[in-house]
């Protein structure tokens, strides 16, 4: 087996053990990316590779001397383009952004360095991270990793195809309305939205409101995305409101009786979210290995008028995304170089007031109260991870589902804002693909800050599912 076939737990056992050497795990990743990278452009920002070979020389060279910097020592890292990466550019994927290159790194990336990571360049992101597909006027599209042809999903999207064609061992993302779900379902890779505050985000302008976005891992297997969540996880008293449970990610995964365990199946919401053809069936597969592992599915009810919680969520989304894009706009020159999408965030959010933002506060708190009903009777609820298949990359969102014609440019993922905006842990694992071989995802809900037991489940399923995780892009 090659280097870049590993999962990142068994390249961190093998360079521990001094089996691999940082140096060669380096030199096959940036072989594998100099192969493939050009034509899917999922990593940007590259750093030079001889600079990145002597970094992993010095990784050997401090084994060598008994000393390890954590699980991810001499591990080759790329991070998502819109957290700060020190002395490497941050863009954001706006052309306003194109030559920042920050001080300092992001809190996130200081955890990933401090346990040993290489950071080779950075993952590509939508503008400013908004809308499901990767593309931007800094970068261009990154395709997806199963069909060149099609979206790889977003934010996210250049993590998950990274991973998917093994140009890294595990990646971060963030999401903010299904951004580290979406592109994982979309390329067959596991994508974890970790519970509200169990990833602190800093620096940031605001710590009290701003509690819809997070950082979180992925990876090839939910193993993978355990160790990569232990290394990010952890209060931090910048972030007020960041957890401190201590709970221990780099515990084993197996040993959950799924006989014991009951998974609400929400599917479309009884007909409220128009899905394309074939998603509902292939999710249905997944979860038929669920009740083959002994768990209890059961079709239910979301029991609370979903339209309500939409018009909820468009009022917290707009206000938050409009304080990310003012900066900006401070010179209205800028406008010409900010898409229409952000545009129209900042512009909606003009009119917005401050009863409104708190009434729409209320909702959301009676939502998460809903939420913790409906936990009564199920541990987990099961979602499909996005409303239609990945999309042809020319085009810029979905303007319709069945004919159902798509109000705004992200009403086409409805589907992820309930784990969103009740701030519930939820990973994105994958279930199969269509007739033209593309892939599609589940996303899997848990109860407030069981993330562990999420990821448990997970890595149940991921035993039961060899046959779809063994189903690589045509390239690996």
């Amino acid at each position: 087996m090659s280097v870049t076939e590993l999962t990142a737990h068994a390249l961190s056992l093998a360079i521990h053990a001094r089996e691999i050497s940082c140096r060669e795990a380096m030199q096959a990743y940036l072989r594998r990316i100099a192969d493939l990278n050009p034509r899917y452009n999922a990593l940007v920002s590259l750093q030079d590779g001889d600079q990145l070979l002597r970094q992993a020389a010095e990784r050997d060279a401090q084994l060598a001397r008994g000393q390890s910097m954590g699980w991810l020592h001499g591990l080759p890292l790329a991070i998502k383009d819109l957290a700060n990466t020190a002395g490497i550019a941050t863009t954001l994927g706006s052309p306003l952004m194109r030559n920042f290159v920050p001080q300092q790194d992001g809190l996130m990336v200081q955890r990933m360095k401090a346990a040993g990571g290489i950071v080779v360049g950075k993952t590509n992101t939508p503008e400013f991270g908004l809308g499901s597909h990767t593309f931007n006027e800094v970068f261009g599209v990154t395709r997806n990793a199963y069909e060149a042809s099609r979206s790889a999903g977003g934010s996210s999207g250049g993590a998950a195809v990274a991973l998917a064609l093994h140009l890294l061992p595990v990646a971060d993302g963030s999401d903010f309305m299904g951004s580290l779900r979406n592109p994982a379902g979309w390329n067959n890779v596991f994508g974890l939205r970790p519970s509200q505050g169990r990833v602190p985000l800093w620096p940031t302008p605001d710590v009290w409101v701003s509690q819809l976005g997070t950082e979180g891992p992925m990876g090839r297997s939910v193993r993978d995305v355990a160790r990569l969540l232990a290394v990010q996880a952890g209060f931090d008293p910048r972030v007020p409101l960041s957890l401190a449970d201590g709970v221990d990610f780099t515990r084993p995964l197996e040993g959950i009786d799924c006989k014991q365990l009951r998974i609400g199946w929400l599917a479309d919401l009884a007909g409220y979210l128009p899905m394309e053809p074939g998603i509902l069936a292939v999710c249905e597969q997944g979860l038929r290995r669920f009740e083959n592992l002994g768990c209890a599915v059961q079709p239910m009810q979301l029991g609370t008028p979903p339209q309500a919680i939409w018009q909820a969520w468009l009022v917290w989304r707009r206000a938050l995304v409009a304080a990310r894009i003012a900066p900006f706009l401070l010179n209205p020159g800028n406008r010409a170089l900010i898409k229409p999408e952000a545009l129209w965030e900042a512009d909606q959010a003009r009119q917005l007031s401050g009863s409104e933002f708190l009434s729409a506060s209320a909702q959301r708190t009676a939502f998460y109260q809903h939420m913790l009903g409906l936990f009564e009777q199920h541990d987990f609820l099961a979602l499909p991870v996005a409303q239609v298949w990945p999309f042809d990359a020319t085009q810029r969102w979905p303007e319709q589902i069945n004919g159902v014609a798509m109000d705004t440019y992200h009403r086409w993922m409805e589907v992820v804002i309930y784990a969103t905006f009740a701030g519930l842990p939820c990973i994105s694992v994958p279930v199969g693909f269509d007739a033209r071989g593309l892939p599609m995802g589940l996303q899997l809900i848990g109860k407030p800050r069981a993330d562990f037991e999420l990821l448990q489940l997970a890595h149940a399923y991921e035993q039961a599912a060899q046959e779809v995780l063994t189903r690589k892009p045509a390239l690996v």
